[in-house]
């Protein structure tokens, strides 16, 4: 295995797998009172061509990790010869591990359990448990299931779509977890709105509400409604996006022991396919989220408190704004700022000294909105420059409250609890490791403080 660690652009505390391709944050579950963690994962190849396996990690904290052996390989007599894609790990009605997954090609469902603690998982003689989509619906694709367990039995959806048409949640049912029902769609989407293909749907209750999470057009979309459990339909009533853009897709949650739902998205590359086989990797993890149901039928979204144990060196802890002296390329950075109604801040990270290279975080009061602006983060070839921008309106009186975590190639931003960006950027040059605080009008600097983030592997 090569040694990847002096690549200047791989992330030392996300979690990532020990190199090659990854994507997808596959049945994440807490078992036995360890967190597992399951991917996509590519094991020779870095570009994302090669079949596709279930990676397999475990940790006692969230944040710290190890490697354990494969979990899903691809089997010619397993319905899953191609690649087992996407799914979801339960456990069943008698406490044993089971993942839900799709079989390529065709697409099809299939299932696989662990009797010795998530250690080897078993495929079910007579997969696929679902072989092929329902008839008359002709779908675009037919994969990526999501379970869930109610009294009269499991229920599972499955990403599906008419082209042309719109995006759809398909709703099964099952006694067992292997004979399952069509019902109807949970969801149905409009093309124009929210594309003709549903990825990944991630169905969940939350407070007082149900989400339903999508990949679709590239984002990862949510909708917060009611749930019906007599029906078994889910009816929106507010929408809205996670990551700000393309970098963040594919999110997956899971439940922990205290109950706090806990979110994961794959950190897409955003270089060429070149540069990522010359790497010998592509892909990482999101820190893991934490969700919550807001008022007025909002979702939030902050850090998990495990990411805290990451934190090392305290640089800065101090509520003025001088950052003179103050580098690193793998930083978390926690401001809060009192702003008056036409003030804005900006945050640049793994600046260069004479500017050519910025990443820049920017919250402007008047227009109401927070950016991560990447369009000078290189000038190197081959990368994406783009602007990731959400809405985020400030109550009287509310300051702004961020927590900016940068691992070299990975950006992810928090804003007050309730808007996530998500960057990728690849600084050609190596002093691009500064930071920079501007601001104008008029701004009080509340809090400022910068830990560095030492590496986890």
């Amino acid at each position: 295995m090569p040694d990847l660690s002096a690549d200047p652009h791989r992330p030392i505390y996300h979690f990532l797998p020990p190199d090659n391709w990854m994507n997808d944050p596959n049945g994440p579950i807490f078992y036995q009172g360890r967190y597992h963690l399951m991917y996509q994962y590519a094991p020779d190849v870095a570009d994302g061509w090669g079949a596709k396996h279930w990676g397999h990690a475990v940790s006692d904290d969230l944040v710290h990790w190890e490697h354990l052996p494969i979990a899903l390989s691809p089997d010619q007599t397993a319905g899953d010869q191609d690649g087992c894609y996407t799914g979801s790990a339960v456990l069943d009605d008698d406490g044993t591990p089971t993942i839900l997954y799709t079989g390529v090609h065709p697409q099809v469902q299939c299932i696989a359990r662990s009797r010795d603690g998530m250690q080897t998982w078993d495929k079910r003689a007579c997969n696929p448990v679902i072989a092929e989509p329902p008839a008359g619906i002709a779908p675009k694709n037919f994969r990526d299931p999501c379970l869930w367990r109610e009294d009269d039995g499991w229920y599972m959806v499955i990403g599906s779509g008419v082209e042309g048409v719109g995006g759809r949640a398909l709703l099964y049912r099952s006694p067992d977890l292997m004979d399952w029902e069509y019902l109807h769609p949970l969801c149905e989407g409009v093309a124009t709105e929210t594309g003709d293909m549903w990825e990944c749907p991630d169905f969940f209750a939350l407070g007082d509400r149900h989400v339903l999470l999508i990949s679709a057009l590239g984002e990862q979309i949510y909708f917060i409604g009611h749930y019906n459990d007599a029906t078994h339909r889910f009816e929106p009533e507010s929408e809205g996006r996670i990551g700000g853009g393309v970098c963040y897709y594919a999110a997956k949650s899971f439940a922990d022991g205290d109950g706090r739902r806990i979110l994961w998205g794959w950190l897409r590359e955003r270089r060429d396919r070149e540069a990522q086989i010359a790497a010998g990797w592509s892909g990482a993890m999101s820190l893991p989220q934490a969700l919550t149901m807001l008022p007025g039928a909002r979702l939030g979204i902050e850090p998990a408190s495990e990411v805290e144990a990451l934190r090392g060196k305290a640089l800065v802890d101090d509520a003025g704004s001088d950052l003179s002296g103050i580098r690193g390329d793998a930083l978390e950075i926690e401001l809060e700022v009192a702003m008056g109604v036409d003030a804005a801040v900006e945050l640049g990270v793994r600046c260069t000294p004479d500017g050519r290279e910025e990443t820049t975080v920017r919250y402007d009061g008047a227009a109401q909105i927070i950016e991560l602006d990447m369009t000078r983060s290189s000038v190197g070839k081959g990368v994406e420059l783009a602007v990731h921008s959400r809405p985020l309106t400030l109550a009287r009186g509310e300051a702004l409250r961020l927590q900016v975590f940068v691992d070299r190639s990975v950006i992810e931003v928090y804003a007050n609890g309730r808007e996530c960006l998500v960057g990728r950027v690849y600084p050609t040059r190596s002093d691009a490791v500064d930071l920079r605080m501007r601001t104008s009008g008029d701004v009080a600097v509340n809090c400022l403080r910068v830990w560095e983030m030492p590496s986890i592997w």
